[in-house]
């Protein structure tokens, strides 16, 4: 019944203080009574939005306030606030709020903006460490319900977005539990516990090397292959998230057979397109690793013609994320010692490829609401044909050499 409670009185004040902060105007108070900084840039549909499935995997709730804004026995700082609560707000109420708190002015806004500050202390609101162990509390509960163990997840999900909750995730024993849910028979309890996972070890060394040590990564791979579409989508999120940056996880990624599976995801033609995007956005970032780590062994797998070729077929989609996500995949290919131009040339026919895309960008220019990202995207095939050219160049003049030293033999040995 608590926790109830201080669910419906945590909604109840993100209502209010989101309202003030779609609003309009940003005030900082600098007083001894307030030191109340309110952020800059996020727009109203900012905050009403929700994300799109598929769309990203990032989850923008909440607005950015400074570090310094600490509310005493409660939230770090407003951000707290509404990182946890903004997604459980209806947005209809939230829109109603702001277009009422629009009508005030500038003293009353400041008048508004104070009482919500005094609401909250009085409320003595928990941590964020305090809300992310009743979420793991449910989730670690056996008679919790499958409507509460998502709840906790989606609160787990806003909650580790900041490191230091990343951080604290192992520290109160989260990690290993929502492990667990990756077994989950219900296929969204797994969908967000990965999604979780990925949340919490992005760009986050300290937890990439705790989940692998927890040897979630294995699991995860094998739920890229999950009939579940959005099911799969989060699953290579994190693993992706996971292996980014990290030779550790990257090893253990290919003893996982976890090329194999990119190369069946980017050769099926009928894989959902959130796929595609994912899988050849982690092709790109293990070849980039790779080229910033020289003295390491190349992964055979770069090499492989039929991989490199299902790489170079996604150039004639025509998603031009996927499009663009392709090309810098090809580029950084491109650029490694192992990789051949002529396979790119005969066997993956990149040249035509880029040439057919040419054509593709530059009908999309003659579009006016289209022709910034086509012309952005055309720079980046020019620099990838040029690579490709030069590559190719150095090998046609090997070629050429040995070939004249071949004549140039033959010729002096007959004179002989």
């Amino acid at each position: 019944m608590e926790r109830v409670v201080l669910r419906f009185l945590l909604a109840s004040a993100v209502i209010l203080t989101a309202a003030t902060v779609i609003s309009g105007e940003r005030v900082k108070e600098t007083s001894a009574t307030a030191e109340l900084v309110w952020s800059k840039g996020k727009l109203e549909s900012d905050l009403l939005s929700k994300p799109e499935p598929g769309n990203s995997d990032y989850l923008s709730a909440g607005a950015d306030v400074d570090d310094h804004d600490d509310l005493d026995g409660g939230f770090s700082s407003l951000d707290g606030v509404l990182r946890w609560a903004i997604g459980h707000s209806d947005p209809a109420k939230l829109k109603e709020s702001a277009e009422d708190v629009q009508r005030l002015s500038a003293s009353e806004l400041q008048k508004r903006q104070l009482e919500i500050k005094e609401f909250i202390e009085k409320m003595n609101m928990p941590s964020d460490a305090q809300l992310m162990q009743i979420a793991i509390d449910d989730l670690n509960n056996s008679s919790s319900s499958l409507e509460d163990r998502q709840r906790a997840l989606q609160e787990l999900l806003i909650l580790v977005e900041p490191l230091d909750n990343a951080n604290d995730l192992n520290k109160l024993g989260g990690l290993a539990i929502v492990i667990q849910e990756l077994n989950h028979p219900d296929p969204d309890i797994r969908r967000l516990s990965a999604w979780v996972l990925g949340k919490a070890c992005q760009n986050n060394p300290v937890v990439q090397k705790q989940i692998l040590e927890l040897g979630a990564l294995t699991k995860l791979i094998k739920m890229v292959k999950s009939t579940s579409i959005e099911e799969a989508i989060k699953a290579l999120y994190a693993v992706s998230a996971l292996i980014q940056n990290n030779l550790s996880g990257q090893e253990l990624f290919y003893a996982e057979a976890g090329d194999t599976m990119l190369q069946e995801i980017l050769s099926n033609s009928s894989s959902d397109i959130r796929l595609h995007r994912k899988a050849v956005f982690l092709v790109a970032d293990l070849v980039e690793c790779q080229l910033e780590n020289l003295a390491r062994a190349e992964s055979p797998f770069f090499r492989n013609r039929f991989f490199l070729k299902s790489v170079v077929d996604l150039t004639a989609s025509t998603d031009l994320d996927l499009q663009e996500k392709a090309l810098v995949a090809i580029k950084n290919l491109l650029q490694l010692k192992t990789t051949e131009a002529l396979i790119f040339k005969d066997f993956c026919d990149l040249n035509g490829s880029l040439v057919r895309m040419r054509q593709q960008l530059l009908d999309l220019m003659a579009s006016e609401d289209r022709r910034d990202y086509a012309l952005d995207l055309e720079n980046l095939r020019r620099e990838v044909e040029l690579i490709f050219h030069e590559k190719l160049g150095k090998v046609e003049n090997r070629t050429s050499l040995v070939s004249g030293n071949n004549f140039m033999h033959s010729y002096l040995t007959r004179r002989n």
